[in-house]
């Protein structure tokens, strides 16, 4: 495929650095580290041992994650690597 000033492979790339970015980026707003609190760090209302068992690292309630995860808004998508047919959008 021709790319004008590109070299060939170039948008491959830039998809998949756009994809490895968002899955990076997903994954890290997702997993919990460290030990669980047993109260929730907003609320402070005590978290179920159940909750804390199933997600090691947990520091939110489940109200308050689900509210957190509302309030969530996803991201544009443009890839902003520079690729000017994605901006045309």
């Amino acid at each position: 495929m021709a790319g004008g000033w590109t070299r060939d492979g170039a948008v491959s790339e830039q998809i998949e650095a756009s994809v490895s970015d968002e899955l990076a980026r997903m994954k890290a707003r997702r997993t919990p580290v460290g030990e669980s609190l047993t109260h929730c760090a907003e609320c402070e209302e005590p978290i179920p041992q159940a909750r804390r068992d199933a997600l090691p690292g947990v520091k939110l309630c489940i109200d308050c994650m689900q509210e957190r995860d509302k309030a969530y808004q996803a991201r544009g998508g443009i890839n902003r690597r520079g690729s000017k047919d994605s901006q045309l959008k």
